[in-house]
């Protein structure tokens, strides 16, 4: 996802209603996010679907890589070579 431009990319909810598809071109074209403003303060963005899922993947990998981090520290995670050594005996089945 690309930086936002703030001067391009926040929009309010009035102008956003009257040019959706203005707006989905944009955020297709860009691959900048559209910031919808009502009475002044952000209230939602308009992401492109395939960012947004890049977003969610990225999320998902962050949370598996805390996850083991906070394993290792409590003793509860496996090694390295442990965990190699599982999967291969599992491939090589």
């Amino acid at each position: 996802m690309q930086r936002l431009k703030i001067d391009q990319d926040i929009k309010p909810l009035s102008e956003v209603r009257t040019s959706i598809a203005t707006f989905i071109k944009q955020i297709h074209n860009t691959k900048r996010p559209v910031i919808i403003t009502q009475h002044g303060k952000s209230v939602a963005v308009l992401l492109g679907a395939l960012e947004y899922e890049a977003m969610q993947e990225k999320i998902e990998l962050l949370t598996e890589v805390q996850t083991s981090i906070s394993q290792l520290e409590n003793g509860t995670g496996v090694e390295h070579d442990d965990a190699k050594e599982t999967i291969l005996k599992r491939i090589l089945r």
